[in-house]
């Protein structure tokens, strides 16, 4: 898999960004399994790109859930400064 920048990710939905990673975890799995077989040097040398590759996807995920946590909780506090409750009933 071809090395993707984080700023291309943030265009993709969540469920294309889990099967990425999921498809990332399978290749670093494979890269480990080669590393203890004594593979070539040369795709042992891509075990950190994949890593920092897992890592970019989930950074992307976690900032599109707080954005998104962000969002939701700024329009529950206008609804509540806006429309205040009667506490009375």
């Amino acid at each position: 898999m071809a090395k993707i920048k984080a700023g291309n990710r943030h265009s993709k939905k969540e469920e294309e960004l889990l099967k990425q990673e999921e498809e990332l975890k399978a290749e670093l799995s494979q890269r480990h399994v080669a590393k203890e077989a004594g593979s070539m040097a040369s795709k042992l040398s891509r075990v950190r790109v994949v890593h920092k590759s897992i890592t970019r996807v989930l950074t992307v995920i976690n900032q599109t859930q707080k954005e998104n946590l962000r969002k939701f909780y700024k329009v529950q506090l206008c609804q509540i400064l806006c429309y205040p409750m009667d506490c009375s009933t």
